[in-house]
């Protein structure tokens, strides 16, 4: 029973929140985590989420670009 609940506050943790752009900060307050470190051993990034990031990164850099060019 100790290892569904485990799964089911990672899964929450990665899937739910952070896939969905949850701050991990405030997925570490509704996890109950007094510290951010016990939050992030649940919460792996995922490569979806990773790629909106960088998809975020590369539009703001490109505008920045774009700018200076101007």
């Amino acid at each position: 029973m100790d290892d569904i609940f485990h799964t089911a506050r990672h899964t929450m943790a990665t899937v739910v929140c952070l896939s969905n752009g949850m701050p991990i900060e405030s997925v570490s307050s509704l996890l109950g985590h007094k510290c951010i470190t016990s939050t992030q051993i649940y919460a792996k990034i995922t490569n979806e989420k990773l790629g909106r990031e960088m998809d975020t990164l590369s539009t703001k850099l490109t505008d920045i670009s774009n700018h200076a060019a101007a």
